[in-house]
């Protein structure tokens, strides 16, 4: 295994990697204490083993992390990169003996141009920070993750992040045009373009998006950007079953409707949310249905889709009047995860993603896995792609139950790959889910995709252990 080549780095060989990082890094930049350090061993996955780094390194430039790889490369220490370590999978996990490598004091917006319709922007600009800054010039940067307050464009690059609005505006490869790659041994590599178009060579840009910091160090990124989009209002539909909610669904996509979101939450979430913030929706519901579009006449778009919800067998339709109820509508999505995290303490959130036709399998085989296990699994999802987000609760301090919950999560994945699936639509593989990428790609992709690390990373130094 390429894992094997990697030696630690403790006592004189730490103080030696010290050294070698300060002869080209700013005191500042370089962090040893033992207290310190500790606090970026992980991201905020449960069950995901790290180990403790021998030094964390923010830079501020690409010459600073060009000295990095150099001096690690030299040295064979590891490198594992890091933005805002709000992943969920452990794939920004530090390996013992490592050097953590964060960028998030690579924060500068380089450039927004109206007419190319890009942004350039260094790996530790938050996401949030990007959306507002092309708003001021009329434009959007789409990729939404539920952490966009917090994450870096650089972390969601590294996983392939995506979003609330996924169902109409895609994932974050669709946006990345152009990189410029720290490769393992110091070198700096610029691929793809900052034109609409480009089609020279292999696509090495969509290589590196997903390839969570396994081949290379982004530090700089090229994106596409949509002109902003009109106002957006929200309706609610309120079913007597999932099965219901799942069928108004795929009524919605085969109707050739286009909802910028389209979001699902089954009633353990529901009753979750009402536990939290006794926001008063109805104990009664089974599956909440949650849709927005943002088109020029969003309340005449509301109105059809209102129609499929209730042909499907909704309850209770409720479209928003204005933005101001809109917001209020979305308000129960948005604290779903805080809500199960309450329920027990502890969360376990799974992003399998089906076909949408099989979206209520899936939904109904997870109530059967938390019956099975005796644990309370919620589950929302971005119902217009078919990306679930089951949630198992459990409490950490109990071994039983820990056990318990770690054994539904693999079945939840396997279940989602029985249904034509695959283990993962945006949180990327990391540690968590290493084993199961190989039970998706099987044994010739994943001595394909072992090869293409082989020649971007030939001593194993970037992120080892993540993937497979």
């Amino acid at each position: 295994m390429i894992m094997s080549r990697i030696p630690a780095a403790p006592g004189e060989a730490q103080g030696n990697l010290t050294d070698r990082l300060l002869a080209g890094l700013p005191a500042e930049a370089v962090l040893t204490d033992p207290d310190v350090t500790a606090s970026y061993a992980h991201d905020m996955a449960s069950f995901c083993p790290a180990g403790s780094p021998a030094v964390v390194v923010l830079p501020r430039t690409v010459e600073q992390v060009q000295h990095v790889l150099r001096t690690a490369t030299a040295l064979r220490v590891p490198v594992v990169a890091q933005g805002a370590r709000t992943g969920l999978s452990g794939g920004a996990n530090a390996t013992d003996g490592c050097i953590v490598l964060s960028l998030t004091r690579m924060d500068r917006i380089l450039e927004i141009s109206p007419v190319d319709r890009i942004a350039v922007v260094e790996p530790g600009v938050v996401n949030a920070d990007l959306a507002r800054a092309v708003g001021e010039h009329g434009l959007s940067y789409p990729p939404d993750p539920s952490s966009w307050e917090t994450c870096t464009i650089g972390g969601n690059i590294g996983t392939a992040s995506g979003g609330l609005c996924c169902v109409k505006y895609g994932v974050t490869a669709e946006y990345v045009l152009g990189l410029d790659v720290v490769l393992a041994d110091g070198r700096l590599m610029s691929t793809g373009r900052r034109t609409a178009k480009g089609v020279a060579g292999y696509d090495l840009t969509r290589l590196f998006v997903g390839s969570e910091g396994s081949l290379g160090v982004v530090v700089r990124a090229v994106l596409g950007l949509r002109p902003k989009p009109p106002r957006r209002l929200v309706l609610a539909a309120e079913f007597a079953s999932a099965a219901a909610a799942c069928d108004a669904v795929c009524r919605i996509m085969a109707g050739g409707h286009v909802p910028s979101l389209l979001e699902l939450m089954d009633r353990t979430t529901v009753r979750a949310v009402n536990d939290l913030a006794r926001m008063g929706l109805p104990e009664s519901t089974e599956a909440l249905l949650l849709a927005a579009f943002d088109t020029a006449d969003p309340a005449a778009d509301l109105a059809a889709l209102g129609a499929l919800c209730e042909a499907a067998g909704a309850g209770q339709v409720v479209p928003a009047d204005d933005a101001a109820e809109s917001e209020l509508l979305l308000e129960a999505r948005r604290l779903s995860l805080p809500a199960l995290e309450a329920v027990r303490g502890t969360t376990m959130i799974d992003d399998v993603c089906v076909p949408r036709s099989r979206l209520g399998d899936l939904i109904e085989g997870v109530e059967r896995i938390a019956g099975k296990y005796r644990l309370t699994i919620g589950v929302v999802a971005h119902a217009g792609d078919g990306n679930t987000h089951p949630t198992v609760c459990f409490d950490a301090a109990d071994p039983d139950e820990s056990r318990r919950a770690r054994e539904s999560f693999d079945e939840i994945m396997a279940l989602g790959l029985e249904l034509g699936g695959t283990i993962t639509g945006e949180h990327g593989v990391g540690v968590l889910k290493k084993e199961w990428l190989a039970r998706e790609i099987g044994p010739v992709g994943v001595e394909m995709q072992r090869a293409v690390k082989q020649v971007f990373d030939p001593l194993g130094i970037l992120n080892p252990g993540k993937l497979f």
